[in-house]
């Protein structure tokens, strides 16, 4: 099944908000992206129903393996690329911005050899 980068980024979001704070709703989510609160029940709708996550009747969102498979790849991609990207002098936030648009696009081989050098290279 294929995953649209908004997906991915839904996904990504919902596991970073879990490595802060015990429980995510949806809420949680818009804030995080400034989106409204509409769209994004919308969005965890569609997960919900690709078996990406599930919801708890209090709205807690919860990563199924799918959902958590697809944010923990999106996220270390996301980590690696603005490490490479701020190694090579581009400023935090540009490189924050940059490996956000990157990290959905980039082929497995390409995002390969820049983890290889980023690790080798301790970034």
């Amino acid at each position: 099944m294929q995953i649209y980068e908004s997906a991915e980024n839904y996904l990504k979001t919902i596991l970073q908000l879990q490595q802060r704070k015990e429980n995510v709703h949806s809420i949680d989510v818009a804030e995080e992206l400034g989106f409204s609160k509409a769209s994004v029940s919308i969005a965890m709708k569609k997960l919900r129903e690709n078996g990406y996550i599930t919801m708890d009747k209090d709205g807690t969102l919860h990563l199924l393996e799918p959902g958590k498979a697809v944010a923990e790849r999106i996220d270390e991609r996301h980590r690696i690329l603005t490490s490479f990207l701020v190694s090579l002098g581009v400023d935090q936030d540009t490189a924050l911005q940059d490996a956000c648009r990157v990290e959905h696009d980039l082929t497995e081989q390409s995002f390969d050899r820049i983890r290889e050098f980023v690790e080798k290279n301790g970034y």
